[in-house]
């Protein structure tokens, strides 16, 4: 995808090393990032273009809103992902202008006033980076609950190496690092901290924050234990050289990602040493950061007892692993990132309301006495003509081969308008005989699931209440032969069962036998997989992803948008009575769009 994130500020801040971690995460995952802001200070493989969001007069505003408008289009973004007020305003006009969707990071309390609680500029999605922050612009802003999540300051744990404290808590001055902005609140933090730590010379603080020593701050320049150190671009370095840390947001993460100690305060309260006990509290405020309420609750008072328990957490390695533990599970980019891309997708499909289409055949017959019971065919005539159509509009046809290593991210670029999956369940004789000369002659390939221990349909075709006509299904010669063509063949169990009505371990072993089977025999990897009849459930998925597949196909479950749930793929099923004006619906890549909204009538109807 092409994606934007729109920032406005003047300094290094939360919210911009925030969308840089994504950013980077983002182009290694193959997406194209573009940043957008007054300045960008921290490093970054991102384009950044310079817009002056926080120039507020109406002609500015204008001019960058025409701004915005322009970088979308000449870059097909696909998204924009606001992290401030300013530039939340504009990328919503953008956005609506363009009809692309808007995600809006929230990275501290809202002011609350008449044109803010109208105006929320909150996004198809509302991102808060603490449950604070959630609790706040729902309560006095009226945002949707529902579409605002808390997701909270991605880090690269990578950088950031678990190293306790060595020394001894009795050896030596402690070494307390103090870092944040010296401007605005946090000055006013600094200025608070900075007077309690003066009183004791056994305590060394290094002022780490900002270019400029703040007047209200420079008194404090002479004392022998105060060192105002400025910017420092190695954060984890100067973290390892100390003995606790003091700060909130970001800074609090990466102490604890470090195996450091902290002290949590911030702009809106003091919490003072974060421990196992504490610590959920503490990431509810973003380390003292954000309050749910405008009124701040300090008590630097209790610092020097904080720091002297602090100097005996140090030693408790065990204590300070857990603290890690739980830090990484909060904040580690990965899946964080992960669920970015998800909600990318989904406000993007459903703001266009179009997905790649997987499509769902089992069976094409070249006359009526090879038709079946069961309405699982299209006539030969049919297909040719939706192949036809398929072709004359600039559909190509993809495979789960070819959307591996994150190349499904690639659907929604204007280099593939026109992606469409052909999927054929079973594998039967006909897919060789009379679907697979259509398919080469209109260059288009398909995804055929087989199963591993039949030879025909004994599924339906032995069943005493309803017998189907018994159908023989490929060889290994034909499947060979479509495979050296291009056609990518996945697995459909051993016998065909309804997975979720077996016991674990036989399901288990349906899905485990069938692919190691399937995998001995063709010699190649099988790694996409279809559930017979559509059936599965939480146990069987967890089942599918263990055997090592990492795409499988449902029939009606699963999620509009393609990647929502790699392991419950939603598919549209072909049938014989299908006109073309259907067919064209359910190619369009709109129809379970269509198919949801029938049924939701449907179901209202029926109340």
């Amino acid at each position: 995808m092409n994606i934007m994130m729109a920032l406005s500020q003047r300094e290094l801040t939360g919210a911009e090393v925030y969308a840089t971690t994504i950013a980077d995460e983002l182009i290694a995952r193959g997406h194209k990032v573009l940043i957008v802001s007054d300045t960008l200070t921290a490093p970054t493989k991102a384009e950044f273009i310079s817009i002056p969001f926080n120039q507020r007069a109406l002609p500015k505003r204008v001019a960058q809103v025409r701004k915005l408008i322009q970088l979308i289009r000449e870059h097909d973004i696909h998204v924009v992902h606001s992290h401030s007020r300013a530039s939340a305003y504009i990328s919503a006009l953008a956005c609506t202008l363009t009809g692309i969707p808007h995600v809006a990071s929230i990275h501290g309390r809202q002011p609350v006033h008449k044109t803010r609680v109208l105006l929320k500029c909150a996004g198809e999605v509302s991102l808060c980076v603490c449950e604070s922050i959630r609790n706040q612009v729902i309560s006095d802003l009226g945002f949707d609950p529902e579409r605002t999540l808390i997701l909270r300051n991605p880090v690269n744990a990578t950088t950031f190496n678990f190293a306790p404290p060595e020394k001894a808590p009795s050896t030596g001055p402690m070494k307390v690092a103090l870092i944040g902005r010296l401007s605005g609140p946090k000055g006013w933090v600094a200025q608070e901290v900075i007077k309690q730590v003066v009183q004791h010379p056994e305590i060394d603080l290094d002022v780490v924050g900002g270019t400029d020593i703040p007047p209200a701050l420079q008194p404090y320049c002479d004392a022998p234990n105060i060192h105002f150190r400025g910017y420092q671009a190695d954060v984890a370095g100067l973290i390892h050289q100390a003995d606790a840390i003091i700060g909130a947001g970001r800074v609090g993460i990466e102490s604890l990602l470090c195996g450091r100690p902290l002290i949590a305060v911030g702009e809106a309260c003091y919490h003072g040493l974060v421990t196992c006990a504490n610590v959920a509290e503490v990431l509810g405020t973003n380390f003292g950061d954000i309050t749910s309420t405008k009124q701040g609750n300090f008590n630097f008072e209790h610092l020097s007892a904080d720091l002297q328990q602090a100097q005996q957490l140090g030693s408790n390695h065990q204590e300070l692993a857990q603290l890690r533990e739980h830090a990484l599970q909060e904040y580690d980019a990965v899946p964080i990132v992960d669920r970015v891309e998800q909600l990318y997708s989904q406000v993007y499909v459903h703001k266009r309301k179009r997905e790649l289409p997987v499509i769902m055949y089992h069976r094409v017959v070249k006359d009526d006495s090879e038709k079946g019971i069961h309405g699982t065919y299209v006539d030969v005539a049919r297909f040719r003509e939706q192949l036809q159509y398929l072709k004359d509009h600039g559909y190509t046809t993809v495979t789960f081969d070819d959307l591996r290593q994150g190349n499904y991210r690639k659907r929604f670029d204007h280099e593939h308008p026109k992606w469409v999956i052909l999927t054929f369940d079973d594998g039967y004789v006909d897919n060789y005989t009379t679907a697979f000369p259509l398919l080469k002659e209109f260059g288009f390939k398909a995804v055929i699931f087989l199963l591993s221990h039949r030879d025909y349909n004994a599924w339906d075709a032995d069943d005493p209440v309803r017998p189907e006509k018994k159908l023989p299904l490929m060889t290994k010669e034909m499947v060979d032969e479509m495979a050296a063509y291009g056609i990518e063949f996945g697995a459909h169990t051993m016998t065909h069962p309804r997975l979720s009505q077996l016991q674990p371990e036989q399901a288990r072993e349906e899905i485990m036998t069938s692919k190691a089977t399937l995998e001995q025999k063709y010699g190649r990897p099988f790694k996409t997989f279809a559930y017979p009849y559509g059936d599965l459930n939480e146990e069987i998925k967890a089942m599918v992803k263990a055997a090592g597949f990492d795409f499988a196909v449902a029939t009606d479950s699963g999620d509009v948008v393609f990647d929502a749930d790699l392991l419950q793929i939603r598919r549209i099923a072909i049938f014989p009575k299908n006109s073309m004006h259907t067919f064209k619906r359910k190619a369009s890549g709109s129809y379970n769009f269509i198919k949801l909204r029938r049924e939701a009538r449907q179901r209202r109807k029926q109340r």
